[in-house]
């Protein structure tokens, strides 16, 4: 099942608490010392990655990113900033739900095979996630519905949610690729959206000095803050944490017009622009990779050279894959044309009939790591500007 938010109640519903650098260490160590994996973003070759880490050393102090359409690139800034940057290259997706997972593993044991399941799952746990973004917390929230709450459970998925500890942050320096706001999931956590979190922290960094301003979103979380004893915020630290979310939702990079946006995509199945996209993607399934709420795996059987060693992985595919429609003999979706037209259909449109949300979380990590540059915010305004008028499309101008 989903994991359920804690009801709070009473006077620690709602409490606000003021943590400086050392405080950040406290809460990580804590963490630590209650068992947790600590994950948090990290610089890791060129790039925002997340990465177990232990202190706040750890965290890309004083980095920036400069992002757009097929590009990024990592740069200095003039501060001390811990969380100064846009997304990182992953999200949280990869914690819970790993490109690489055994299933099973099997021996030759004399004249059987002996098999074994993996219990992987729960030798990697519990995690605790620092740095969470809004729009990556909305994304868990997604694959949290779609791996947890239909008929059958994704067991191992459930094994990693089950006990993890999340610190989300407030987006302070979105990135040129960024729409969040569009789509309703940022760049401020929010306790009704997205996947339950324990703590939420804004970073300030002014004449006042560096400091965290944590909403208290568990009862966990307000026992830690009560373990590393975190004062109380101040009325002007929350106003200017406040602040901090209001000037970043000024700041998008990208925005998306998503009205009626389910129904232009259907009627615009046969459009030609599908064929213009099609000359520029590379089906190389970079945006599928990144995005954090895509969630197509395969089963791949291994064997060693001996023949005596198997087993049975799950790993991450693609539905720009031609193999990934394969059916009976044949590829349903043979063209590249008809897998982008596939991919974003779904991920804006269908994605709603099939989950009751958008499957699209305004990242823009797609944007960013396609290395021909497609923007699906701009073949969305093409698309509505080509059906601007017509009933079907129920096209709005923007």
């Amino acid at each position: 099942m989903r994991p359920e938010r804690e009801d709070l109640g009473g006077a620690r519903a709602h409490q606000t608490r003021l943590l400086d650098v050392d405080g950040l260490q406290a809460l990580i160590d804590a963490l630590l010392g209650r068992g947790f994996t600590v994950i948090g973003p990290t610089v890791k070759a060129g790039a925002i990655v997340n990465a177990a880490i232990g202190g706040v050393a750890d965290l890309p102090r004083g980095w920036g990113d400069d992002q757009d359409a097929g590009r990024y690139r990592l740069r200095r800034r003039d501060d001390e900033m811990l969380f100064g940057f846009a997304s990182g290259a992953q999200s949280a997706k990869p914690v819970f739900f790993p490109t690489h997972e055994v299933l099973w593993r099997g021996e030759r044991a004399g004249p059987g095979f002996s098999v074994e399941r993996t219990e992987q799952a729960e030798q990697d746990g519990p995690y605790a996630l620092i740095g969470v973004r809004s729009c990556d917390l909305s994304a868990v929230g997604i694959q949290d519905t779609v791996l947890l709450c239909r008929r059958y459970d994704d067991h191992a998925y459930a094994a990693r949610r089950a006990e993890a500890f999340v610190v989300a942050v407030t987006c302070s320096d979105p990135g040129g690729t960024c729409f969040c706001v569009s789509m309703g999931t940022g760049p401020h956590p929010e306790p009704d959206r997205g996947a339950p979190y324990d703590l939420a922290l804004t970073e300030l960094l002014d004449a006042g000095g560096h400091r965290f301003v944590v909403e208290v979103a568990s009862e966990r979380g307000a026992e830690l803050m009560d373990q590393i004893g975190a004062g109380a915020a101040a009325a002007e630290e929350m106003d200017a944490a406040a602040g901090v979310a209001e000037d970043a939702a000024g700041r998008m990079g990208r925005s998306l017009d998503t009205f009626e946006l389910k129904e232009l995509l259907y009627a615009s199945a046969e459009s030609p622009i599908w064929d213009a996209v099609a000359q520029r993607c590379l089906a190389c399934t970079n945006c599928t990779a990144v995005c954090p709420t895509c969630f197509c795996t395969s089963v791949e059987d291994v064997t060693d050279l001996t023949g005596d060693v198997a087993s049975r992985n799950r790993v991450w595919d693609s539905c720009y894959n031609a193999d990934f429609s394969y059916i009976h003999g044949g590829t349903v979706r043979a063209s590249t044309k008809s897998r982008y037209r596939q991919w974003m259909t779904h991920k804006l449109g269908s994605w709603i009939d099939q989950f009751g949300m958008s499957g699209c979380v305004g990242c823009g990590r797609c944007i960013t790591w396609c290395p021909a540059a497609i923007d699906i915010t701009e073949e969305a305004a093409a698309l509505r500007a080509e059906g601007a008028g017509s009933a079907s499309g129920g096209a709005r101008q923007p």
